[in-house]
Order: structure tokens, then C-alpha cells, then sequence
């Protein structure tokens, strides 16, 4: 089976001509969406995480009406035979302690997502906008939609804004009984964490990883995303593969280094200042911060070094094209062009070819990168980190 690759976390701006989510790109509408991952990115599954909201439910309505979109027979729906689309939800829990937390949740067809919207419509109040708040807890939301089957996965989950770890718990165990903790599909890990930082909490060891984009822009589709080998890409296999059944399996995550992320690193917020390792206050003696996911880890984790169970799978660093220095659009559209869509020029090009396309100094400056053969400046407090070419 080829190589499938899939990022399952890309919300909608604008939908029916209203706005979903806010801030977001005007363009990042459900069928522009659809292009940019099958054409550009060479996506062959995505999941939209924002079709709870009527508005978007109508748009995709309008392309299953036009004959764009169909629904295949192990669940999802099949875009212009090029990509395989995953209708999901991203909803907005709250803990006693009013601390909020961010899961997806998808479900095989319109009709189920749908069901869902008639359960929690008495629950939330912005039910047209994204992310959806549900005023339940994680635990009370998984009671309630457990009878559809969801896949459930936590987002992001070690960010410090609305994630189960960044601001909800030490442990997952101390929010969901057992049975609950069965019910989680898999593990988001957000653009500031990799395999080798969440292996170390223990408690994850039994979970798939995900490494998904969370775009709010077209570019920034499939800046993460993950390879899977699946008997058909549907629904039903997408399940199979995080809970590692059958034939279908996750073969790889790709993603940002840590140290790109917004929240790698704890950051001042007073003078904007990233703490060094240990460093429990500021230079300008501010007390307030934004934590780092990567203080939080070492705060609650089991190992210092960590674990992989033997199921886990590979994780690659993977720098996106638009963090590579002195890359615009224009370049961007040239390698398009030459090599078909970002999955080719991240895994099929050799610098001959980058050469021939680009020019000796751009081709070397991006197999740099490709090549790994970089260094850093530390992400944190929001703002993301930068590559340096050596």
C-alpha cells in the first residue's frame, strides 16, 4: 500500500460567507481547503475540525448536492477521487476549576455529525463558531457523545492555553475514570511537542500520536501531519490504525521541531524575555509568565529520558517551506510547479533537482533544511521560534 499522508486538524474562517473562526484567513473556506491539501500539499486525508457549525454543514452540503463530495461506504467522504475527508468537531471543555480544554472529535458522515449537534445544542451557546464552548467537562462530554462512537482526541494537548496538560491536569487518570481513558483514539500533540517529549509521561505509553497542523490558514495546512498505511482511506481504517487493529497502521509522525513552536519555552510577559533552563524568575522580576511546554513536561513527567513502547512509530522533524529563510511565495510557486505538491519536494527531491529549479544558493539554502543541517532560535509566549542556516 502506498504511503498515505494526513493531517486531521485544520479548522474553517469562513463558511456560507460568515465567519467560523476568527482570527482566521477570509480564504480558508471548506473547498478552497479541499484544494490546497489534495493539489499543493498532496494530502490524501484531512480532517475538518469545524462542521458542527451549521454554516459549514450547509457548504458541504452544497458539494455532496453538486456531486463533489461523496460518502464512502467505511465512513468520510471522497473529494474528486484525490482526497478523503474526515467531518469532525473541536470542542471546548471546562473543568470545576474553570480551566478549558480543547478534543476533536469525528464522526463517518454528515448525518452523525448532525446527531451530534442535536445533543449538545442545549450546551453550548456559540454553536455556529469555532471552537465550540460546551460548559461540560471532558468526562460529562464523553458520557454524552459515547453512544455515536466518536473518535476522540485530545488537542494540543501540552500547550499552555485550553489543553489537558498545559492547564487541566497532571493526569489524565485524575479527569477520566478507566473506562473514559479507553474511549481516547489517540494523543494530539501540538506544534510545541514531539514523541520524544510526551514519551516521557507514562500514562501516554498505550496511546497513537498525532501530529497535526491546526491551520487557520491555507499555507499553514500539513506544517505537521502524519503517514499512515491504510486497507481503504476511510473513516473506518483512519480508527483501525490509531488503535493499531489490522492491517492499517500509522507509520510515521512529521513535525516542527519543538523549538519552532509558540510555546516551546517559558517566556516573560512583562519583558518578553525567554527563561533559561531552571530559571524560576525573570531578570525584570516579574512574576508573570507564559509557561513553556517544555517546563510543564519536565514538571510532570515519569522519566527524565523517554520511554517509546514498541508500537510507536517514527517521529521526523520537518521543517514547512514557509520557515525556510529567504523562501517568498514566488519560490514557492516555482517548486510547486517543478515538483507537483509539498509532499514531493519534503520527501522526493535531491538537491540536483532543487538546483536546477532554483539556482545554486536557494537550493542549498532549502536542502539545509531539508537536510536538518540547522540551528535555532527558541520559540515561546506565542511567538514562534526561527531557523538559522548554517
Amino acid at each position: 500500500m502506498n504511503p498515505i499522508y494526513g493531517d486531521l486538524h485544520i479548522h474553517v474562517g469562513k463558511a456560507q460567507g460568515r465567519w467560523v473562526k476568527i482570527p482566521t484567513s477570509k480564504n480558508l473556506t471548506s473547498e478552497n481547503i479541499l484544494e490546497e491539501a489534495a493539489q499543493r500539499k498532496g494530502l490524501q486525508l484531512i480532517g475538518i475540525v469545524d462542521v458542527l457549525s451549521p454554516w459549514v454543514d450547509a457548504d458541504w452540503q452544497l458539494l455532496l448536492d453538486e456531486g463533489r463530495l461523496r460518502l464512502l461506504p467505511g465512513g468520510g467522504y471522497r473529494y474528486e477521487e484525490a482526497l478523503t475527508l474526515l467531518p469532525g468537531a473541536e470542542i471546548e471543555t471546562a473543568e470545576a476549576d474553570g480551566s478549558l480544554a480543547h478534543t476533536l472529535l469525528f464522526l463517518p458522515s454528515l448525518a452523525e455529525i448532525r446527531q451530534l449537534r442535536k445533543l449538545l445544542t442545549s450546551h453550548i451557546r456559540n454553536l455556529h463558531l469555532s471552537s465550540q464552548n460546551a460548559h461540560l467537562s471532558l468526562a460529562q462530554l464523553l458520557e454524552l457523545t459515547h453512544p455515536l462512537e466518536p473518535i476522540v482526541i485530545p488537542a494540543h494537548v501540552f500547550t499552555p492555553h485550553k489543553s489537558l496538560f498545559g492547564c487541566c491536569t497532571n493526569r489524565l487518570a485524575q479527569l477520566l475514570p478507566e473506562k473514559q481513558l479507553s474511549w481516547l483514539d489517540a494523543i494530539e500533540l501540538g506544534l510545541s511537542a514531539d514523541t520524544f517529549l510526551a514519551d516521557c509521561l507514562q500514562e501516554l505509553s498505550g496511546y497513537s500520536f498525532l501530529s497535526n497542523s491546526d491551520a487557520h490558514s491555507l499555507d499553514k495546512i500539513a506544517r505537521e501531519y502524519n503517514v499512515f498505511s491504510l486497507r481503504q482511506i476511510d473513516f473506518s481504517c483512519f480508527r483501525q490504525a490509531l488503535r493499531r487493529q489490522g492491517e492499517n497502521k500509522l507509520l510515521a509522525n512529521y513535525g516542527l521541531d519543538p523549538q519552532l513552536g509558540k510555546y516551546y519555552r517559558t517566556v516573560c510577559t512583562q519583558c518578553g524575555a525567554l527563561w533559561e533552563a531552571g530559571q524560576s524568575q525573570c531578570a525584570c522580576s516579574c512574576q508573570r509568565s507564559t509557561r513553556g511546554v517544555w517546563e510543564r513536561i519536565q514538571a510532570i513527567a515519569d522519566w527524565t529520558k523517554p520511554q517509546h513502547p514498541e508500537h510507536r512509530p517514527p517521529y521526523y522533524h520537518q521543517i514547512p517551506l514557509s520557515f525556510v529563510p529567504g523562501l517568498g511565495p514566488k519560490t514557492k510557486t516555482q517548486l510547486l510547479r517543478a515538483f507537483g505538491s509539498e509532499m514531493k519536494v519534503c520527501h522526493e527531491s535531491s538537491l540536483r533537482e532543487l538546483t536546477a529549479v532554483l539556482g545554486e544558493r536557494k537550493a542549498k539554502n532549502l536542502w539545509q533544511v531539508l537536510q536538518r543541517e540547522i540551528t535555532f532560535a527558541q520559540g515561546g509566549g506565542g511567538s514562534y521560534g526561527r531557523v538559522h542556516l548554517s
